[in-house]
C-alpha cells in the first residue's frame, strides 16, 4: 500500500506544479491566461487527494478530518475558477478586455497557494 501512497503522491505534487509552473511563468506578462496544464492540474490534485484521503484511512492512519475539509472547500474553489478561467480565456479576442481572466488567474494562483500553507503550517 506504500507503493500506491508514494505514487499518489508523486501524482499530486506534478499536479501542483502544473498549476504553479503556468502560473509563475505569466507574473510578469501582461495578459494573463488560465491555461489547461492549469485546469488539468487541479483536477489532478482534487483526486489524487481524495484519493491519498482514501489510502490513508485504508491504512488506519490518523486524518485530521477538518482539515481535509478546508483542503477540499480550497480545491475544489481552485478547480472552479480554473475551468472558468480556461473557458473565458479560450473566448478571449483582441478586443475583449482581459479583466475577468486576469481576476481568475490570481484566484487559481493564491488558493493554491492556501491550500499550500494550509497543508504545511495545519498540524
Amino acid at each position: 500500500m506504500d507503493i500506491v501512497r508514494y505514487a499518489l503522491l508523486i501524482a499530486h505534487f506534478i499536479g501542483l506544479a502544473a498549476i504553479l509552473g503556468p502560473f509563475l511563468d505569466q507574473w510578469r506578462s501582461d495578459v494573463k491566461r488560465v491555461t489547461q496544464t492549469m485546469v488539468w492540474g487541479a483536477r489532478a490534485q482534487l483526486l489524487t487527494g481524495l484519493l491519498l484521503v482514501g489510502v490513508a484511512e485504508m491504512n488506519d492512519f490518523e486524518v485530521d478530518h477538518a482539515k481535509i475539509a478546508v483542503k477540499l472547500l480550497v480545491a475544489v474553489a481552485v478547480a472552479g475558477a480554473a475551468e472558468v478561467g480556461a473557458k473565458k480565456t479560450k473566448a478571449l479576442t483582441s478586443d475583449s478586455p482581459a479583466d475577468a481572466v486576469r481576476t481568475l488567474w490570481w484566484v487559481v494562483g493564491a488558493l493554491t497557494v492556501v491550500n499550500i500553507a494550509v497543508a504545511v503550517a495545519w498540524r
